[in-house]
């Protein structure tokens, strides 16, 4: 009776699958990519939102969009918030362009609204297949790059010069515990430790502790009710909404979500084995759509937009192989509530192994890319440095593009840009001339 309750509900199979396995699988998962709830809540409450609302956001936003992939679509994967649109929400969005958080709250809520209707319809294979193979590729390269930079430069460890612009930073409790962090986390994963990231992030608060960069309030208590949500909760401004680089951020953030939610989701699914003959991933849609609605409520709770998670590889590997395993991280996500107290003591400089390590598996896309075409790594090569050097995600992206099309266009390659393109550059020009 259970196990066909279990079967009908999130896709377990008595017959080829064993409950501790998937549970076993879910802890997995958890301890993976755990360090979100560390690291979410320091990138963005540095565009001064509330730190303990953030965290009570990501864990409960992270559990509810894993639960609804489980239920929805019955597979072993969890979602939390994405590690590069939360790096472009804080430091593209608020700090490069300007937008308050209020306002780039309300660009991921309609984001999310207009993926759920996109993933509805079935219109996102034509936004896909818009964006050239090399420059998807390139986006996920340089979208780590961003991130491990953004790591570097909150520990101290890369600093502005004004001959330089950048340079290595001094030497102090911070930058010494980012470094110990970096090499921590590289040590733990080449040791294939399961939730490496997780303890890497733990062991180098506790460093902090007698480094005096870990400070530890007076009263402290490990457990605690959730923080309130109340400082973020619904709090979209549309005033600046009706503008070119409003759409051109919506759009940004469309892509970058469709590109990463399909590509972890091909890349999880071939480590399941359950991809069909004609390359389908079944259940696909209801995935993309437990990952659009998660991102709409995620908005709606404060939180930046949700992506489905390449470290439930973890869990797969552990043998999870149906929503039972996903049912079980959303549910430890839930329990995470309790003990917001020690995750809000990990400082900045603690997330860093993580920041960098996650740069670090982003950037296997890059022998993906065609190197031998200039047409094609060129604009490649643009998007990535430029993400780096503009400090935006969405400067690198429109760049790339650019580049790509007037490459294309001028050394005779037309067969290469579809219509969507030729829009895009257009709107890119128009955003770079009245920006």
């Amino acid at each position: 009776m259970a196990n066909a309750l279990l079967q009908k509900l999130v896709g377990f199979n008595p017959q080829t699958m064993k409950v501790r396995t998937e549970i076993i699988a879910g802890l997995t998962t958890f301890l993976t990519m755990s360090y979100i709830l560390a690291v979410n809540p320091a990138v963005l409450s540095s565009t001064g939102m509330d730190k303990g609302a953030l965290f009570t956001s990501t864990a409960l936003v992270s559990a509810i969009a894993t639960l609804l992939l489980a239920f929805m679509a019955k597979l072993p994967f969890a979602q939390a918030p994405s590690m590069g649109l939360n790096a472009f929400f804080a430091f593209t969005l608020v700090q490069a362009m300007g937008y308050s958080w209020q306002e780039s709250l309300a660009a991921m809520f309609v984001e999310g609204l207009i993926f759920i209707l996109i993933t509805f319809f079935n219109i996102r294979e034509i936004i896909l297949n818009s964006i050239p193979t090399n420059l998807r590729h390139a986006i996920s390269a340089g979208i780590g790059m961003f991130i491990a930079f953004i790591g570097l430069k909150n520990a101290g460890i890369i600093a502005a010069n004004p001959g330089t612009f950048v340079t290595l930073g001094q030497f102090t409790p911070t930058s010494i515990l980012g470094m110990i962090g970096i090499v921590l986390s590289g040590i733990l994963i080449a040791k294939n430790i399961k939730g490496a990231l997780f303890y890497s992030i733990i062991i180098c608060t506790l460093v902090g502790i007698p480094l005096g960069v870990t400070k530890i309030p007076e009263g402290f208590m490990p457990v605690s009710i959730p923080q309130p949500l109340g400082p973020i909760f619904w709090k979209f401004d549309f005033s600046h909404f009706c503008s070119i680089n409003m759409v051109i951020v919506i759009f940004t953030l469309l892509i970058i979500n469709i590109f990463d939610t399909i590509g972890t989701l091909v890349g999880l699914a071939t480590k399941t084995g359950i991809i069909k003959e004609d390359g389908s991933i079944p259940h696909v849609k209801e995935a993309m759509m437990s990952d659009a609605i998660g991102t709409t409520l995620g908005a709606i709770c404060g939180c930046s937009t949700i992506t489905t998670y390449v470290e439930s590889a973890s869990g797969i590997t552990e043998g999870g192989r149906s929503g039972l395993t996903a049912v079980v991280t959303g549910s430890l996500f839930l329990f995470a509530l309790l003990f917001s107290p020690i995750f809000l003591l990990i400082p900045g400089a603690a997330t860093t192994g993580a920041l960098v390590l996650v740069g670090v598996f982003m950037i296997d896309s890059i022998p993906k890319i065609n190197l031998h075409d200039i047409s094609e790594s060129l604009p490649a090569f643009i998007t990535i440095i430029m993400m780096i050097l503009t400090y935006s995600i969405a400067d690198g992206i429109c760049l790339g593009m650019l580049c790509y099309v007037i490459i294309k266009l001028f050394s005779g390659k037309l067969k290469d840009i579809n219509l969507t393109m030729y829009v895009l550059a257009a709107l890119f020009i128009i955003k770079f001339i009245f920006s």
